[in-house]
């Protein structure tokens, strides 16, 4: 069964969510910037082909704390991530983008981030 969090639970794993994405994006730029030197044939000071297997590993690994602390993955490209929730007696997903200031959106399951909408103040008690 998967995790539920409330609004206050969800808010409390924030700076350790926004830690991990600021992991996940120097990663990524680096695999990014390494990679097309690679396909280049270039050399880069990131390194060779180990270094670029060495960095998607990290990435699956910084990528792979979210499941394991019950959030689902939605991106990783900007980081999009949703947490299992209950608003007004129904089914959501608390959602936050990489580079959004609060966890301040919700979606229902069904509808995806099309869907997202700004949650009510009265859900961010």
């Amino acid at each position: 069964m998967s995790r539920h969090f409330s609004y206050a639970d969800a808010l409390e794993l924030m700076p350790r969510v926004r830690q991990v994405t600021a992991d996940i994006i120097e990663a990524r730029a680096e695999l990014a910037e390494l990679s097309d030197a690679l396909n280049g044939g270039e050399d880069s000071p990131l390194g060779g082909v180990a270094e670029a297997k060495a960095l998607e590993a990290r990435l699956h690994e910084l990528l792979s704390w979210f499941p394991a602390n019950g959030i689902e993955v939605k991106g990783a490209a900007p980081v999009i991530i949703d947490f299992p929730s209950t608003l007004l007696g129904v089914d959501v997903l608390l959602c936050w983008l990489e580079g959004e200031a609060e966890l301040a959106w919700y979606h229902r399951p069904d509808l995806g981030f099309l869907g997202r909408r700004p949650l009510p103040p009265e859900a961010m008690r």
